[in-house]
């Protein structure tokens, strides 16, 4: 009589976001682990966080820990945004919300033009920065990375992919914006792909170890 095998499942991480977008670029990136990876939109019981810290860290933190604890699940918390050097590094982690409490990327993306106003090219450098933090069902940290991306903002949104401040944000040596960049290609150039590369040997280590399990 013949046996079947024996199906192992793999290790589950929840991303802390309900950004579709946002989840899918993570899944891509964190793919070489082999773990599985689901969102907040896959547990309806799912809590909203107050995201009041004032560093990415410190937003990533309460993202994973928050969710960690109230979901008993590991949960990678991840808090990014855009640093402009001539709004003193604003909209820093008001990004996701700068035009308001009911904001869109539309909306953000016109304020930001809006206050850099006609700001010569070489006054509308910035940064996107990205943060990583990892929790236990326990609410413990196990791992952090963070990464950043330089480039300058545009006049005036170009192309259609991504999301957040992508169509506006460009890389100087390409010239061209992060929309309108290939997923391969703004996965090695992002703050993003650069966080989740640093993290994936972490990542890595406790799968090695057999530490992720709920």
């Amino acid at each position: 009589m013949s046996s079947r095998p024996l199906i192992v499942p793999r290790p589950l991480i929840v991303l802390g976001t309900t950004n579709r977008k946002k989840g899918l670029e993570l899944a891509e990136l964190l793919a070489p682990v082999g773990i599985e990876l689901q969102t907040l939109a896959d547990f309806p019981d799912a809590i909203s966080v107050v995201e009041d810290g004032d560093t990415f860290a410190a937003n990533a933190a309460l993202k994973a820990v928050g969710q960690a604890r109230h979901l008993a699940r590991w949960v990678l918390g991840e808090d990014s945004g855009l640093s402009v050097d001539a709004l003193d590094g604003g909209p820093g982690v008001f990004s996701a919300r700068y035009s308001g409490p009911n904001a869109t990327d539309e909306s953000n993306n016109r304020r930001l033009l809006d206050e850099l106003s006609d700001l010569p090219p070489r006054q509308r450098t910035a940064g996107y920065v990205c943060h990583m933090t990892l929790a236990d069902p326990a609410g413990k940290i196990h791992a952090e990375s963070e990464a950043s991306c330089r480039g300058r903002i545009l006049f005036e949104p170009r192309g259609t992919g991504g999301f957040g401040y992508d169509p506006l944000f460009e890389i100087i040596e390409y010239h061209r914006s992060f929309a309108q960049l290939g997923p391969l290609v703004k996965g090695q150039l992002s703050h993003r792909g650069r966080a989740a590369r640093r993290l994936i040997p972490q990542l890595a280590k406790l799968v090695d170890a057999g530490a992720l399990t709920p």
